[in-house]
């Protein structure tokens, strides 16, 4: 059984434009360098002891057809000028040996930054309230961040990925992901 718990994960982003819904998303997926896989969205747990690799590693190793589970965020417009963003959150503890959190977020009208940062807040809480940790949900995110990297003496680590884009000027369908892609293999 433990063939199917990823070893590896790596971040990617990606935009696409096209006057079909479905071929944006298909350039959003070349644009992340992932539109070859079969791709498996799962839930959030990133797996203990599992380490990320930079995207263009990842990318590297990945194989035509290959089923690939992953954690996706995607958001789609045909609106002109409306932003559009994506994004994922990790959360993951100091301790190896134990799981994290992967969150994900798609929206209208943020930025690139408050979709990052919402995504990581969102996985941060999610693992937080597992390890006994009172993140405090009427604080800024910033200071949120301070409590579990001082107060808690770094008990977790978190980071995100995001991608926006505005709708394409001529009403063209604009599509935009960001990915977590576990890896099976070492």
């Amino acid at each position: 059984m433990d063939k199917l718990i990823p070893k590896r994960m790596f971040f990617t982003k990606g935009v696409g434009c096209h006057r079909d819904k479905l071929q944006s998303f298909e350039l959003a997926l070349r644009s992340a360098g992932v539109e070859k896989c079969n791709l498996v969205s799962v839930s959030s747990i990133f797996p203990p002891e599992a380490r990320i690799i930079p995207q263009q590693q990842g990318v590297a190793e990945l194989k035509a057809g290959q089923i690939t589970f992953v954690v996706m965020a995607r958001e789609s417009t045909n609106e002109p000028n409306r932003l559009v963003s994506a994004a994922i959150g990790l959360a993951q503890p100091k301790n190896k040996k134990q799981y994290g959190y992967i969150s994900e977020h798609h929206a209208y009208g943020e930025t690139q930054k408050k979709s990052a940062d919402y995504a990581e807040d969102l996985a941060a809480q999610m693992l937080a309230s597992t390890m006994g940790i009172e993140l405090d949900p009427d604080m800024a995110w910033d200071e949120r961040k301070k409590v579990y990297k001082v107060d808690q003496k770094n008990v977790f680590v978190s980071r995100s990925i995001a991608q926006s884009a505005k709708g394409h000027k001529d009403g063209l369908w604009t599509t935009v992901i960001a990915i977590a892609v576990f890896l099976l293999n070492d």
